[in-house]
């Protein structure tokens, strides 16, 4: 088989078949693109279709993260303490900064809410909490876990862990922090420096399946024409070894009778 397989003629064919796997297996690629923009598009209309609900309806001070909140829009009507802190090595649009997080003492409950109220190049553009009562929206997540790298400088933080912020912040504490999106009265481009908002995680999005199943469908295309081609190598083997079961060593077959007729035709021993 291995010398049909390397004829010009099948070799020109797995070259044609190698260009079409490639083909479909760059469509199948970008068929798997759009099953994840269609579901993270989804996602995004998801959120934003929902209405912020006050963070005293759904959470409670100290209580445990139920799951089913996570990235949910929740208001939170306060005053912000000073004690702002600064979490170190987070990335925004490529660039390696800082978060700016301040504790927000929320009027219903008394107690504080972490606010990641947005992203800075280095500590000190890190702008002063607003004074007075405001009112934050943003999407709820979950404490991150301890930080466990490289201990950051002094005055930082490696992670939003409220078991380090409980220490810090006297009172009650919601077990959660909120991504900052708006505050009202809202905040004048002065007043935000050079902070930037960081946009609240869409989790896990998943797939659009059907456009997934496209993906698959080219895939298997690409594998068809493979196997076309192996099929083709194979009948041409298949064909050259035919004659060679019937071959008797290059002679013409000789029948019966004009065998007799050669015996007769031999010269007496």
């Amino acid at each position: 088989m291995l010398r049909s397989a390397l004829k010009p003629r099948h070799l020109g064919l797995l070259a044609v078949a190698l260009l079409i796997v490639i083909a479909f297996v760059q469509l199948g690629r970008w068929q798997l693109g759009v099953a994840e923009d269609e579901a993270l598009r989804e996602s995004l209309a998801k959120a934003r279709a929902q209405q912020p609900v006050a963070v005293e309806t759904v959470l409670r001070p100290h209580e445990d993260f139920p799951n089913r909140l996570s990235t949910h829009p929740v208001s939170a009507a306060g005053e912000f303490g000073t004690d702002q802190v600064i979490v170190a090595g987070r990335r925004l649009d490529g660039r390696t900064g800082f978060w700016v997080v301040a504790p927000l003492k929320v009027s219903a409950t008394g107690a504080t809410l972490p606010v990641l109220r947005g992203w800075v190049a280095a500590p000190d553009d890190a702008p002063p909490v607003p004074s007075g009562t405001v009112t934050v929206t943003g999407g709820l997540a979950p404490p991150e876990s301890p930080y466990a790298g490289q201990s950051p400088p002094a005055g930082q933080l490696g992670s939003i862990d409220t078991s380090v912020l409980v220490g810090r912040w006297p009172g009650e504490l919601y077990n959660a922090f909120v991504f900052q999106q708006s505050e009202l009265p809202a905040a004048s481009a002065s007043t935000l420096g050079a902070m930037t908002r960081v946009p609240t995680p869409t989790g896990d999005t998943g797939f659009k399946w059907r456009n997934a199943a496209y993906a698959l469908q080219w895939w298997v295309f690409a594998l068809f024409a493979l196997y076309l081609w192996w099929r083709t190598v194979r009948a041409d083997t298949e064909d050259e070894a035919a004659p060679e079961a019937g071959d008797n060593g290059g002679r013409d077959p000789v029948e019966p009778g004009e065998k007799a007729q050669e015996q007769r035709d031999l010269p007496p021993s």
